[in-house]
């Protein structure tokens, strides 16, 4: 009997950014065939064309286009991460395309980051750790973390991670906002819905919600006069969600003390308005949007990328992380 022919792995092309994350995992992966291909949405949708690749996995860039044309219907696009903002679902469920991302498996990165933010902006260590390069010894007193009140503004899965970090780790006070208030869990003190209870006697505020049209810009003057002055804002949420040049305004004129942002508006980092650039200000911590980006979260955000992509292939779609689940009705 003639042996049986083995099938062609199937492609998958990888924004070259997240193949290097995760490289291991991808040029492993049983059955698929993952090619690096560029990053912004014409070279990814001409690489998919000239591979034929029949999946993608993507970065957190706008993909607005082209890429939907590129691929051909019964296609997983999907998130290596979690924010989904940059995927036109609406465009993705007309061209027949299944729309993925990596939920719960980056939850701790990202909340350990938030700590150390915290803990940057507690102990004051950029200035510090600036002045020793500067051969100047100038110790800046901090303060303790311990019985300090953190307001985490979104309680899901990264929200809660932080809580239990910040509450049973260092002694702080947590409390919570949600869509809906709730029973406390997970060392929130309470979770309620009221942003300006939350935030009225908190020494940290932390936001953890989706950039979703409603919450566009959420963070404004009006919200950040809410809080107290001598109050620190974190945000490893998505930048969307903060309006940067109230953010600024509020930190130029010392309506808040300071802030620490892994996310931004625009990335790489570009200020909306020029006069107004946040890396100017002594009072604001930024980090290149590395919440997640750890050996480990990258490792799980690959697998399960590629889970879904294997998902797909076997036709198991109720399976998937699926985005988009308006696409399941033209199938």
């Amino acid at each position: 009997m003639p042996a049986q022919p083995v099938p062609a792995p199937v492609k998958v092309a990888v924004t070259e950014l997240e193949y290097h994350k995760a490289e291991a995992v991808f040029r492993d992966a049983a059955g698929l065939d993952c090619i690096p291909v560029p990053i912004p949405e014409a070279g990814l949708a001409a690489a998919i064309r000239e591979t034929g690749a029949r999946h993608a996995i993507i970065s957190a860039q706008p993909y607005r286009d082209e890429l939907y044309r590129a691929l051909k219907p019964g296609a997983v696009l999907a998130r290596f991460g979690v924010g989904h903002d940059g995927v036109d679902k609406q465009k993705a469920t007309a061209a027949g395309i299944l729309c993925t991302n990596t939920p719960g498996v980056l939850d701790q990165s990202v909340a350990e980051h938030t700590m150390l933010l915290i803990g940057e902006a507690a102990r004051h260590l950029t200035p510090m750790a600036a002045s020793m390069r500067a051969l100047q010894w100038a110790p800046i007193a901090g303060v303790e973390l311990h019985g300090r009140t953190l307001a985490v503004i979104g309680a899901g899965p990264i929200g809660r991670a932080v809580a239990r970090i910040a509450s049973f780790g260092y002694g702080m006070r947590v409390v919570g906002v949600d869509v809906a208030p709730r029973p406390a869990s997970d060392g929130f003190e309470s979770i309620g819905s009221s942003f300006e209870e939350a935030v009225r006697d908190a020494d940290f505020v932390t936001l953890h919600i989706p950039a979703t049209p409603e919450n566009a810009r959420f963070l404004d003057a009006a919200r950040i006069a809410r809080m107290r002055r001598d109050a620190w804002l974190i945000n490893t949420a998505r930048g969307a969600v903060v309006h940067e040049n109230d953010l600024y305004d509020a930190l130029a004129s010392g309506r808040l003390a300071g802030a620490a942002l892994d996310v931004f508006e625009r990335e790489p980092y570009v200020p909306s308005d020029p006069a107004r650039d946040l890396r100017s200000l002594p009072n604001a911590i930024l980090t290149p949007h590395t919440g997640s980006n750890t050996a480990e979260a990258n490792r799980r955000m690959a697998e399960r990328a590629l889970r879904n992509v294997a998902l797909a292939e076997a036709g198991d779609l109720a399976a998937l992380d699926l985005l988009n689940p308006a696409v399941l009705a033209q199938r």
